[in-house]
């Protein structure tokens, strides 16, 4: 049996992972440890972290993704800079990682909103991320998907999903890729939600990993 407990506030992301059913005495006698993973106030260069998405990779090690918004907390259609950042904990949560960027594009170029699927059948991990081009295409949605193979030690280059999951009427509508994490089924169909503030909520799935 596995759990997630998370513990969320303005800059604090910390939580207790619970991997077997026989240790589940040992959260109720209280025993969750805390850390402060992303936190704004130990980076001058950095105004806030926010919309954390976390994955149990693979080989077991934890991965945490979520923006790290630059000049200013305000989402994507109001900053020139938003880069995606995880940490990794190959030992429940216990030690981590430094912050590493995966996503960083030049300024006016921003990337919001990370989630991710755990794919068991390939051993991949997918991350997505909703990106806008502020200098060419203010207010126009990109949808952009990232994978790695190495239980997110290192990414690869973004592919641009757009046009395979929206309608090409759609280009100028608010849409997005709903941040946390999508699922696979017991089939191995990679499932998850894109949402259209004009069109409503929409599935989107994979079948060939």
């Amino acid at each position: 049996m596995k759990r997630n407990i998370l513990l969320f506030s303005l800059t604090l992301f910390a939580f207790s992972f619970v991997h077997a059913q026989d240790e589940l005495p040992q959260l109720a006698e209280g025993l969750i440890h805390v850390q402060d993973l992303f936190s704004a106030s130990g980076n001058p260069d950095v105004s806030c972290y926010r919309i954390p998405a976390i994955v149990t990779a693979p080989n077991g090690d934890l991965v945490v993704a979520i923006d790290e918004r630059v000049p200013s907390c305000q989402d994507l259609r109001g900053s020139r800079d938003i880069n995606i950042v995880i940490r990794r904990s190959p030992d429940r949560g216990l030690t981590w990682t430094e912050i590493e960027r995966i996503v960083d594009f030049p300024e006016g170029r921003s990337a919001s909103d990370p989630s991710m699927i755990v794919d068991r059948v390939s051993g991949e991990i997918f991350i997505f991320y909703n990106y806008m081009d502020l200098e060419r295409e203010k207010d126009i949605y990109y949808l952009h998907v990232m994978k790695s193979g190495d239980n997110g030690k290192s990414w690869s280059e973004p592919t641009d999903i757009t046009s395979q999951i929206t309608k090409p009427e759609w280009h100028k509508d608010f849409k997005f890729i709903t941040s946390g994490r999508g699922i696979q089924t017991s089939t191995g169909k990679l499932l998850h939600c894109m949402v259209n503030l004009d069109h409503g909520m929409h599935l989107f799935a994979s079948d060939d990993h």
